[in-house]
């Protein structure tokens, strides 16, 4: 039973440590279908993370770091090399690429996504240290996150069923 509540509803809370396109699919869909599963979910936003919190998204994806990003290609499915990234303007076809795929497979945008988690009631907080360190302002978030540190997100994962870090 949840103490705070009174309910028998699960718990669920979440780091969110990326901000590209590709990262930040994992943390929304998971949010929205916990809370559409009845859990109550936290998302605390910190470091890059932060950055899809912002009223304007420019999520980009980069081929660096990404060994396993294969992407369907003429039948069949290349994969982008790390040395790729070293060629300019690769980030941004493979940015428009993942973009159009999205768009093709009638998966909701991250845009979406985060709508619902807000409507679904999701608590989300922004970490304060990131936004101080970034020089980020409140107005350049979309309504809803309330700000917290670290001592807020454990307070949160203490209580959770399921605890992520993504």
């Amino acid at each position: 039973m949840n103490a705070e509540s009174g309910t028998n509803a699960k718990t669920m809370s979440m780091i969110v440590t990326k901000g590209s396109l590709d990262w930040a699919y994992p943390p929304f869909i998971l949010a929205t279908t916990a809370a559409a599963m009845g859990l109550e979910v936290t998302m605390f936003f910190t470091f890059y993370g932060l950055s899809l919190l912002k009223k304007k998204l420019n999520l980009q994806v980069t081929t660096l770091g990404n060994p396993a990003m294969e992407m369907p290609m003429m039948g069949m499915h290349m994969t982008m090399p790390n040395l790729v990234s070293a060629v300019p303007g690769v980030d941004a076809a493979a940015t428009m690429m993942m973009k159009n795929l999205i768009k093709k497979k009638g998966v909701a945008s991250i845009e979406e996504l985060r709508e619902m988690a807000v409507e679904a009631d999701v608590k989300m907080i922004a970490c304060q240290m990131t936004m101080d360190l970034f020089e980020y302002k409140i107005e350049d978030m979309i309504e809803g996150p309330s700000l917290g540190g670290a001592a807020t997100y454990i307070e949160e994962a203490t209580k959770s069923d399921i605890n992520l870090f993504i």
